[in-house]
């Protein structure tokens, strides 16, 4: 069973990412992941570590607080 606050998160940088006309595949590697691991992620299925989200968040050009902020 999948933790709602995961789906939420990788819903957050799915829209986040989407806005800003990034495929998966480019929005990876501006953040030094795979394409894989940012699909988990987007899913729901990884729960990213703390130096992950901070990587997310460069490469989306906000914040952490932004990313983990759940107002949609």
């Amino acid at each position: 069973m999948k933790n709602n606050k995961l789906l939420e998160l990788g819903h957050k940088i799915r829209l986040e990412r989407m806005k800003r006309d990034i495929s998966q595949e480019d929005f990876a590697e501006m953040a030094g992941l795979s394409r894989r691991a940012v699909s988990c992620i987007e899913c729901g299925v990884n729960d990213p570590k703390y130096t992950t989200l901070l990587q997310i968040a460069d490469a989306l050009e906000i914040s952490v607080s932004d990313l983990l902020n759940f107002k949609m």
